[in-house]
């Protein structure tokens, strides 16, 4: 019967968290927010970051969450039928459409980086890194990614686990597999911690963490041209502080419908704003907690502090095969990845897979089958775009940027349609749906409520245009 998946609900509020911060958590959390705390002026970047996170993501968090508990569909029929009720207009699905496209078009490359993050999981419990210099990691990666075969096996060896996982249903398989890996996570994120203390530069990364440096969050080095002709060596920017406010948006996993797919599976008694908060507490310790694993190894083996994604697949290779027990502790690291990437993954399938089991009744083993195949498929031509692969040589010209396939996806979905999906799911929060309606639905106290409805209607929705501005006079106009 169609649509019957819809009437799935969490089992407990415990399921549900641990679902929507594993839906959070991502390989971003794992390098990128430590090293752009670093670079961005360390304990100023995080104070900016968690007034972001608190401020504006968590008002949007508690937004679709509280559309796709009161739609019970998919984010399409959610945002169709709401609208419907609001007496609104029926392009307003145009929300869910974005989110549902955008999570099929990101899983679609984000799986071939999750297999890329069990690849190197096996390499580092077979002792492949042990004794390894620079050169040879950067070989040993750029080997792995170019090769059309063992990518296209992990790309698919990745999806086949999300698919697996979907097509349990909410209960049997996402609730299941959550609530066994988050708690893993944390215990894998925990125990590097401590090792990395006793092994690595613990108080040098204290320092580079959390140590404001409010001139390094405003002021960026000025151009070896401006210098020479007379300008100070550094210029007034708020690059920086515009890169906090993207990240507190992005790392909470808003607008590509994932959020809003997991909200249509919470029953009425859930108080949303409470679990939305804890979400957020729980997505940004986990990024804190990444930044003290990581770069205590990162200072203490003399890496780049700045490799990013490098860092990750080249640098630290580097230091577990140095370092004492470097192979347990590298698989754990991989491991570690590999299961923030399948928490993730997991989120962005089920958006696709909730709508086109509304839409066609098929039962979930067949659609979850269908749409993570079509998402690997399309996932084949990321995983050929990178390194000397198949289709390395293909470059796309997007106005005036030279992308290969991988990138394409990333911008499109990145920073087009997730700040476009974003900014128009507050204004239709904030100004077409009845202020009443939405207090009935949220139940908070009047105050608590009258602060939510203004950071919604206002603050969101001009901080995600100004992310969106920025991108687009980046990358289009400047």
């Amino acid at each position: 019967m169609a649509g019957a998946a819809q009437h799935a609900h969490w089992s407990s509020r415990w399921a549900f968290i641990m679902a929507a911060v594993g839906s959070a958590v991502g390989l971003g959390n794992i390098w990128k927010f430590p090293y752009e705390a670093g670079e961005g002026g360390g304990g100023a970047f995080v104070m900016v970051y968690l007034l972001f996170v608190f401020f504006i993501g968590t008002p949007m968090l508690v937004a679709e969450l509280s559309l796709g508990r009161r739609g019970q569909l998919s984010p399409i029929g959610s945002m169709k039928k709401i609208a419907q009720d609001e007496k609104k207009s029926h392009w307003w699905s145009l929300i869910g459409w974005s989110g549902v496209v955008g999570a099929f078009i990101v899983i679609s490359f984000y799986s071939v980086v999750g297999g890329w993050t069990l690849a190197y999981m096996a390499k580092a419990a077979m002792g492949t890194f042990s004794g390894i210099d620079a050169e040879t990691a950067q070989n040993t990666f750029v080997g792995y990614i170019s090769d059309p075969v063992k990518t296209l096996v992990s790309h698919f060896a990745f999806m086949a686990i999300t698919i697996f996982i979907v097509a349990k249903g909410v209960q049997g398989g996402l609730e299941k597999a959550v609530t066994v890996l988050m708690p893993a996570l944390f215990a894998i994120l925990i125990i590097l911690v401590i090792y990395s203390g006793f092994t690595g530069d613990f108080a040098k990364t204290i320092d580079f963490l959390f140590n404001p440096d409010f001139d390094k969050l405003l002021f960026k080095p000025n151009t070896a041209e401006a210098i020479a002709a007379g300008e100070p060596a550094t210029r007034f920017s708020l690059d920086t502080v515009l890169q906090a406010l993207g990240q507190s948006f992005f790392s909470l996993s808003l607008a590509l419908g994932s959020i809003m797919t997991y909200g249509s599976y919470l029953t009425k008694d859930v108080k949303i704003g409470k679990s939305a908060v804890t979400i957020a507490a729980a997505d940004s310790a986990v990024a804190l907690m990444a930044g003290l694993a990581i770069f205590p190894i990162v200072f203490a083996y003399g890496l780049d502090v700045a490799g990013g994604g490098g860092l990750v697949f080249m640098s630290l290779p580097i230091a577990f095969g140095q370092m004492p027990f470097g192979i347990v502790f590298g698989t754990l690291f991989f491991g570690l990845l590999a299961v923030a990437a399948v928490t993730s993954s997991i989120s962005l399938l089920e958006p696709p897979v909730s709508y086109v089991e509304e839409k066609t009744g098929w039962n979930r083993r067949k659609v979850a089958v269908t749409m993570g195949v079509a998402a690997g498929l399309l996932g084949v031509l990321s995983a050929y775009s990178q390194g000397t692969n198949l289709l390395s040589d293909i470059k796309i010209n997007m106005l005036g940027l030279e992308l290969d396939i991988m990138g394409v996806k990333d911008f499109l979905t990145n920073n087009i349609m997730m700040p476009l999906g974003g900014m128009f799911t507050a204004l239709f929060v904030g100004w077409f749906v009845t202020r009443k309606n939405m207090m009935d639905e949220l139940a908070l106290s009047d105050k608590t409520f009258r602060i939510w409805y203004f950071l919604v209607r206002f603050v969101s929705p001009t901080a995600i245009g100004i992310i969106f501005g920025k991108i687009i006079f980046d990358n289009f106009i400047a």
